[in-house]
């Protein structure tokens, strides 16, 4: 085994003007409420490895450009197509009234294993909420489904921009299929 070079892994990469829109992935994420830039920058880098359709900001959350966005999204707000929105709500209904199943990530009385999410829940929207409060009463009163990630330690949740790539990933695998070999 070698590692690869930059130059290698880069070779392997399209342009931003070469990715067509039918090689996305059918999720849009919606980020209620974050607050931490490092967060914001994190789950554009995590959406633009999924290729998502694209990221909807939501309430307080920060839009680019920031700095603090930019170090940890590394270019990813130029790759992944974004949107403002101050009212989720809003959107959430657009997105429905377009064929989207609404999806939390969240804890709730009907929430259940991100692990038995399928093929039949695409288009799909995931909404990830505040690192505090989690999604917001308004987001969720519009959700279709509830999903979360089984804790097995003392803490009840992961940080909101590691949550999104576990689930994200998952919906990446059960579309696209297990990485060719």
């Amino acid at each position: 085994m070698k590692k690869l070079t930059h130059e290698q892994i880069s070779s392997r990469r399209l342009s931003v003007d070469a990715i067509p829109p039918s090689a996305r992935l059918p999720v849009i994420g919606l980020l209620d409420n974050v607050r931490s830039l490092y967060n914001v920058g994190s789950i554009f880098r995590t959406s633009d490895g999924a290729l998502i359709q694209k990221l909807i900001l939501t309430g307080f959350t920060p839009p680019p450009p920031r700095r603090e966005i930019e170090k940890t999204a590394l270019g990813a707000t130029k790759s992944v197509p974004w949107e403002y929105c101050s009212n989720p709500a809003d959107a959430l209904l657009a997105l429905k009234a377009e064929g989207f199943q609404i999806c939390c990530l969240e804890q709730t009385d009907r929430s259940f294993s991100y692990t038995q999410l399928s093929r039949s829940h695409f288009p799909l929207c995931l909404a990830v909420g505040n690192e505090i409060n989690g999604v917001s009463p308004a987001v969720l009163s519009v959700c279709d489904l509830s999903v979360e990630i089984p804790m097995f330690g003392t803490k009840h949740s992961l940080n909101v921009a590691v949550a999104y790539g576990i689930v994200l990933f998952e919906l990446s695998r059960l579309w696209r299929g297990n990485f060719p070999t």
